[in-house]
Order: structure tokens, then sequence, then C-alpha cells
């Protein structure tokens, strides 16, 4: 819905002449500036962890952190904002983060949870969850993906630069739709810890991707994929 087009009333009519002055009023809903989308993938973390606070960062999880957040302020770019998943693996990877871009804002949501997006095909067998899991987390991925993934607002001037701290299953799921690919293939990807995922939207509202999980910042001895 922010195709142009979309944004404006067809059948709202020129007084003076009775024709419709689209193209001018075209031009009014037309975005400007190019959004440029940073997903990161949390660091590793405590899978021993029976609830959510429980599951926090090993010490190499907060080194990858560390990493991350140092290959990001190393890109020279002003960002705008760090929104993150309310998770505890999350919060504390934000955190790490964010004291490698002081001043930046950081807004945890619900919407970004880790959760089962849809029924991979092909399907695994190492992983089943039940099919009310897929309609309940499905639904509040795909609504992160239409809040967050979209052109620029027509009243943005400059291009912005966005961080979001999330999870795997999310962050797939989320290339898949902006790509358009079918969203049932996000379970062939594969995204390290503390990993950067750079995706591109531009004014027409075409998106490119420029990394995808990308980990090349770090030593080896320091990748992980848990």
């Amino acid at each position: 819905r922010r195709e142009p087009l979309a944004l404006i009333n067809l059948k709202k009519k020129n007084e003076e002449t009775g024709e419709e002055e689209l193209a001018s009023r075209l031009d009014h809903c037309k975005a400007k500036a190019t959004r440029h989308i940073f997903l990161i993938r949390h660091s590793q973390y405590n899978l021993e962890g029976r609830a959510d606070k429980d599951r926090t960062l090993t010490p190499l999880g907060r080194e990858q952190a560390e990493l991350t957040g140092y290959r990001l302020a190393s890109l020279g770019l002003k960002f705008d904002q760090i929104i993150h998943s309310s998770m505890t693996r999350a919060t504390e990877t934000t955190e790490i983060i964010s004291k490698h871009l002081p001043g930046v804002k950081k807004i945890s949501t619900d919407l970004l949870r880790e959760g089962a997006p849809i029924e991979p095909d092909p399907p695994v067998s190492h992983w089943k969850p039940e099919a009310v899991q897929y309609y309940e987390d499905g639904a509040r991925i795909e609504a992160a993906f239409r809040n967050f993934i979209h052109r620029a607002d027509v009243k943005q001037e400059e291009d912005s630069y966005e961080i979001f701290v999330c999870h795997a299953n999310v962050i797939r799921y989320i290339v898949c739709r902006a790509l358009q690919f079918p969203p049932e293939g996000w379970l062939r990807m594969s995204l390290n810890n503390g990993s950067i995922t750079h995706l591109v939207i531009r004014p027409n509202g075409r998106v490119a991707l420029r990394t995808l999980g990308d980990t090349g910042f770090m030593p080896p001895d320091k990748i992980t994929r848990t």
C-alpha cells in the first residue's frame, strides 16, 4: 500500500477542469530516499536455559557481539535507530552493539521475537513444531515484515540506515518476503551468530540484497551457528 497510486484518491477531480491532475499528485506521493536495513542475528547464547531469561549470551557470544558492533561502527554510517527483539539474547546483543554506536536510540519490540514463520518446503525431519505455532508466530512475523520492511515515507528526505537485531528464522523469512521469493524456502538459508544481512529498499520499492549472513569480519574460531 505504499505504491504512489495507492496513496491518492483517483475519484477526486480538479474543480476547474474536471480532469485529474494525476502526474502532479503522484509526484507528491513518491518516496525520495533509500532505506538501508541491517538485520543482525543475535550472538551465541546458553542453549540449556529453560526460560527466555536464562538464555543469556555465552562468553563467546559476547565476543561476537563486540565484533559485530565494531564492524557496524567501522562502516562510518549515520545509523538512525536500533530496533531489537525483546528476547534476552537479542536484547543483550543490542546492548553490546550499541556501545559502539553511541547516541543511536534503541527500541524493543515483541514483533521480532523468534518463532516458526511458515511451514518450510521442503520439510525437515529435525524440526517439526505444532501446526498452531505456524499460525501464531507466522501472523506476528508477517506483521513485523509489513511494519518494518517497506520503502521510505514520502516525508523522508535523506537516506536512512537502520539496524534490526533479531533471530535467524525471522531474518530468513523477511529476506524471502522482501525479495518476493516463496517464503516457504526460508529454511534453505543459514545464518551465523552475530551475522549482518543488508537489504536496500529504493524509492521505487525495489529491493536488493547486498549481503546475507556476513561474518567475514570475525576470526574463524569465533564463528558459530547455534
